[in-house]
């Protein structure tokens, strides 16, 4: 069952579980005041009237109570009472006491009460007595000791007894006291709460104002940083980084949507003028060169299709089976499978590197690299294969492909990694490409958590892959069963 008398809003719950909080220790923390000052106080009497007692007792055991001294402060009567009832010795009674207490080990209240109450056994030699002061028409209490003592006389019973309105009034003052304070302070716990809680949730409602106000047109605004170094400001520098991501990504899907538009009308507007050209040559000696023609476009129209879907797999982050593999193996056969490159590839290959990852998108990424390096190589390739530690010390599989062609620019190393960017537009263009294969191989590196790089070289081209390796151990199969082979391998082709 919803609890609808509980507060919806974080302002109206924080105060009342505060508010909750504050009564229940005010409310424990008043009832312990009040015991420990009344148990005080008590004592304090008890002790009182048991030195007033005891003092007394001793006087009377050698027969000097004529020798009574006045009235210790805070002791409000005392009697001596014999055997018999007879009252050897009493002092003022300011407090009305009627009449003498009996004599003998339990005392009762005093004979001439018409309406006794019975003590309450306090401690040995103790009893808590209560009667009304009738002039004024409420209940005293009196702390009672008494003391049984031989005289030469015979058996007496001292009596001493303190009063108890110090405690008494002590109770109703702080009593008083705490009925008052109690409300204004958790009237005032309640308020400082509500405030403190509402100006620090302003900034929250500030920022879910301002992201409720952003479309996708929008994306080029941010929520208000609140100048506090708190949750609330880390939560709006966060909101605000994954703004940036998002018009990062947006910007970066119009700019993709505007490329792949662009690379896809220049092949069809081809294809359309060869088809159209077919169409009006009659003579049929010419048509095979032009459908030659025809087909080539469809197939660079294919691979253009083929690498736009793989890219937005990627950008889906949809997960792909991994499993271990042997990266040797896997680059030497993407190697040997190359039939009629332009110039030859020699390999440099360490035996058994291992990981885990997914085997056709790790041979599209060496495919793409040695695609790469063919279009622009000018006598040789070189792979290389080799493991070395990482940043935090775990082995890494490190994949270097070198050409001696023109190079990258420093300027350009990052740039080459960007979708549809080639820094020779028409000489790409001729040979095919769309400026997509090394976007491709580093999405697909940094989805098998590991990069691709374009770094320094003496002539050429030198682009390294590093993918997580693991430690080599020998599985059947096809991936597996040559990890034991020889530690390096030169195959130039």
């Amino acid at each position: 069952m919803s609890r609808r008398w509980w507060p919806t809003t974080v302002r109206a719950r924080a105060t009342v579980a505060a508010s909750l909080v504050v009564a229940a220790a005010l409310t424990a923390a008043s009832f312990a005041l009040i015991g420990l000052l009344e148990n005080n106080l008590l004592r304090n009497a008890e002790n009182d009237a048991r030195q007033q007692a005891e003092s007394v007792a001793a006087l009377a055991a050698t027969g000097n109570l004529g020798r009574v001294r006045p009235l210790a402060p805070g002791v409000e009567f005392l009697q001596v009472v014999a055997a018999n009832g007879t009252v050897l010795f009493s002092s003022p009674r300011p407090l009305a006491a009627p009449g003498p207490f009996r004599a003998g080990p339990d005392p009762v209240a005093p004979v001439p009460d018409p309406d006794p109450v019975t003590p309450v056994p306090q401690r040995p030699g103790l009893r808590l007595h209560t009667w009304k002061d009738r002039p004024f028409g409420r209940e005293q209490r009196v702390r009672v000791a008494q003391v049984v003592v031989d005289t030469p006389d015979g058996i007496v019973t001292v009596y001493a007894g303190a009063s108890l309105r110090a405690a008494d009034a002590a109770d109703d003052t702080t009593t008083a006291a705490l009925a008052i304070g109690m409300p204004l302070l958790l009237a005032t716990v309640a308020l400082v709460t509500w405030r403190v809680t509402g100006r620090a949730l302003r900034p929250v409602e500030e920022i879910r104002a301002e992201v409720a106000e952003i479309s996708d047109r929008d994306l080029h605004r941010r929520v208000p940083v609140p100048p506090t170094r708190d949750e609330v400001a880390r939560l709006a520098q966060t909101m605000n980084t994954t703004l940036d991501r998002l018009e990062a990504s947006g910007i970066r899907q119009r700019r993709f949507i505007a490329d792949a538009s662009h690379e896809l009308r220049s092949p069809i507007t081809v294809l359309r003028t060869q088809l159209e050209v077919a169409m009006a040559v009659r003579d049929p000696d010419l048509w095979p060169e032009l459908i030659g023609g025809a087909l080539e476009d469809v197939e660079r129209l294919q691979q253009l299709a083929a690498d736009l879907l793989l890219l937005a797999r990627i950008d889906a982050a949809q997960p792909v089976p991994t499993v271990p593999l042997d990266l040797t193996e896997l680059v030497r056969d993407v190697v040997e499978a190359r039939v009629g490159d332009r110039v030859p590839v020699g390999t440099v290959l360490t035996a058994g590197v291992r990981v885990t990852g997914n085997e056709l998108w790790l041979t599209r990424i060496v495919t793409n690299l040695l695609d790469n390096a063919q279009r622009f190589a000018q006598e040789r390739v070189d792979v290389v294969l080799r493991t070395a530690p990482g940043a935090d010390g775990a082995p890494v599989a490190v994949l270097e492909i070198v050409d001696d062609g023109p190079g990258i620019p420093p300027a350009e190393r990052e740039r080459v990694f960007e979708r549809f960017t080639r820094l020779d537009d028409a000489r790409s263009r001729d040979q095919g490409g769309a400026g997509l294969g090394l976007a491709i191989a580093r999405d697909l590196a940094a989805h098998h958590g590991g990069s691709v790089a374009a770094e320094p070289n003496p002539r050429g081209a030198r682009l390294v892959v590093r993918l997580p390796s693991e430690p080599s151990v020998s599985v059947p199969g096809r991936r597996g069963g040559r990890a034991g082979g020889s530690g390096t391998d030169t195959a130039p082709r």
